[in-house]
């Protein structure tokens, strides 16, 4: 496939563009380590939330939700649906206390809720273990995404891809660091949401699809349609609904919904003004990512069941792909060939932005690991602000070629490394949730949850295969999801209470930071009380009404996830009436928003 005069020169005003960013963001973020990695603690809510939104909208997510679609239908979203639960926990409850604890990084955070040796080593070992093995994990599925689509739509070897895929984004996310990435998401968002709509119109507009009308009454396509998994066939509703909303959630460490916020959506929430419009920003984020995107990514989906029903007629078309990258999630780069000059450059531009996006997140946050939380904090803490920015780009750099490697000889499809992902995280999450809230957590804890966490993935990924484990009512894979969340957590739990807890200093210093409040601290509270130490500052115990907004926010949002594919559907009916449940539940948010303790 060859590109016109005038799709080149779309796709070099948007790198002159981006790259413009990045120079013009490189004056401010020299200056020092919190300008390079959290733009000053001055970022607003709206800017932030794009920015988030734009970093998951990558050039992967479209292959991804494609591949489920044509597997399995339009209901096996919901295994990353469900985590928009963990999303609203995220926003109504964490996101202020994020704001209080004043960290650079997420990781600092364990040398302020714990203390000693065993706090220093789970930051340190944190640092690079997901700094570099986890976050270019995720950056070579990213990647792997742009060999796919650069071998279908023109042919290009892997290694030629990533060199061409890669350069921009360094030079960008090098230079202006996270205030150059968080002002280059938010202009590449608005082109990447153009290009995904714009390719859903010609999708369905194809020859063999005949418009929208005709493709949801395709036989081909009507069994894939709904949005709700079936419900008289009971394995394939527990595991595509009730495992992922019932246990999921809580318990699975993912990248950009962990339990309790952390990693890149930490961020932004430490970068923003104030604890509203870190609660601001998560929340729009929220709504975009579940609601608003999957739409255009599933339409063409549909359509490229009936232009390419299966794989054989992919290769067929694409002869030069591989067997390595081969799979059902190519079909959303091949459908993107049917388009016609001039929107065949704005769309590639579109995928080029998502790619960005996200690559430019994870390189400046793995920095942030690298440099905050190992190499100022353990090799070399005399550093001068301009000395680590300039271990901060270095590290970019070195991110990047890790990534390449991850792409080129190891990942071969994105659900792969989904799966991956969610199994050596299986178990940890729910201490996420209460180390904030339960002053017997320790160190140790978290140690132990990460090892045995990551041993349950190799295993199960490498030794023991799915149908070892599958039965009449779970898949093999639900059942290893089950089997190390259980592992993990009994584990745990039995070393909490087996190993001391924390300094009581370390305990009152946190406490007094962050004031989360409730009877989980009671005991620490009073200890410091009888001692004649006030660390608590009256604030009102806020957490029901949080739970609440939670609930509503997750109401609000996938009201509005059925009310806009029902409309898709043409279902005017449902949709007016999710739409009204939607307004309903953000009316009531905002009601009790003002009755939380945010300052």
């Amino acid at each position: 496939m060859f590109l016109e005069s005038i799709d080149w020169v779309i796709i070099a005003i948007f790198f002159l563009i981006v790259i413009g960013i990045g120079w013009a963001a490189s004056k401010s973020a020299g200056k020092n380590t919190s300008e390079f990695f959290l733009g000053g603690r001055s970022m607003p809510w709206w800017l932030l939330g794009v920015s988030m939104v734009a970093c998951t909208f990558s050039s992967d997510t479209p292959n991804l939700v494609t591949g489920m679609v044509r597997e399995d239908g339009v209901a096996k979203n919901w295994a990353w649906w469900a985590f928009l639960i963990t999303g609203m926990v995220t926003v109504f409850i964490y996101a202020k206390l994020w704001r209080r604890s004043k960290v650079m990084t997420d990781l600092e955070f364990y040398e302020l809720r714990y203390g000693g040796k065993a706090a220093s080593f789970l930051r340190g070992f944190r640092a690079l273990y997901l700094g570099i093995f986890f976050n270019c994990l995720i950056m070579g599925t990213v990647t792997l995404a742009a060999i796919k689509i650069g071998a279908v739509m023109f042919g290009l070897p892997p290694v030629q891809t990533v060199i061409g895929a890669s350069l921009g984004v360094v030079i960008y996310a090098s230079l202006g660091g996270i205030k150059g990435v968080i002002w280059a998401d938010f202009f590449q968002y608005g082109i990447a949401m153009f290009g995904a709509v714009y390719a859903a119109v010609v999708a369905v507009n194809q020859p063999e699809v005949g418009g929208l009308t005709n493709l949801l009454s395709h036989p081909e396509v009507t069994g894939k349609l709904s949005i709700l998994p079936d419900f008289s066939n009971i394995s394939g509703l527990i595991t595509l609904l009730i495992i992922p909303i019932a246990v999921q959630w809580w318990a699975v460490w993912y990248p950009g919904a962990e339990p309790g916020g952390g990693g890149y959506i930490a961020q932004r929430m430490l970068s923003a003004k104030d604890e509203k419009n870190a609660i601001g920003a998560t929340l729009f984020f929220n709504f975009a990512h579940y609601a608003l995107r999957p739409w255009p990514w599933i339409v063409v989906a549909l359509a490229s069941l009936l232009v390419f029903p299966d794989l054989a007629s992919i290769q067929k078309e694409f002869p030069g792909i591989t067997e390595q990258y081969l799979g059902h999630d190519v079909a959303y780069p091949a459908m993107l060939t049917r388009l016609s000059p001039g929107w065949l450059g704005l769309v590639i531009a579109s995928l080029i932005a998502a790619f960005m996006s996200t690559i430019g997140t994870h390189l400046n946050w793995g920095s942030s690991y690298l440099v905050n939380d190992f190499y100022q904090r353990f090799v070399k803490p005399e550093a001068s602000d301009k000395e680590l920015v300039r271990v901060g780009r270095l590290c970019t750099v070195t991110l990047m070629i890790i990534t390449a490697v991850f792409a080129l000889t190891v990942l071969e499809n994105a659900t792969q490394a989904f799966d991956i992902l969610l199994l050596s995280g299986a178990g940890s999450g729910a201490i996420y949730l209460l180390r904030w809230f339960w002053w017997r957590i320790n160190a140790w804890t978290e140690i132990v949850a990460m090892i045995v966490a990551t041993l349950n993935a190799f295993i199960l990924v490498l030794v023991v295969p799915d149908s070892a484990l599958e039965g009449a009512l779970i898949d093999g894979f639900t059942a290893k999801l089950l089997l190390a969340t259980g592992i993990t957590t009994v584990v745990w739990i039995a070393v909490t209470y087996l190993t001391p807890s924390e300094n009581i200093e370390t305990l009152k210093k946190f406490y007094k930071t962050t004031q989360p409040g409730g009877p989980g601290w009671k005991k620490v509270v009073q200890l410091a009380e009888s001692k004649g130490e006030k660390i608590d500052d009256d604030s009102r115990w806020d957490l029901p009404q949080g739970l609440l907004s939670v609930v509503m926010g997750c109401f609000a949002i996938y009201s509005a996830l059925f009310a806009i594919g029902s409309f898709v559907y043409g279902n005017l009916s449902i949709g007016f009436v999710m739409t009204m449940v939607f307004a309903f539940a953000l009316f009531i948010i905002f009601k009790t928003w003002s009755k939380l303790d945010i300052k």
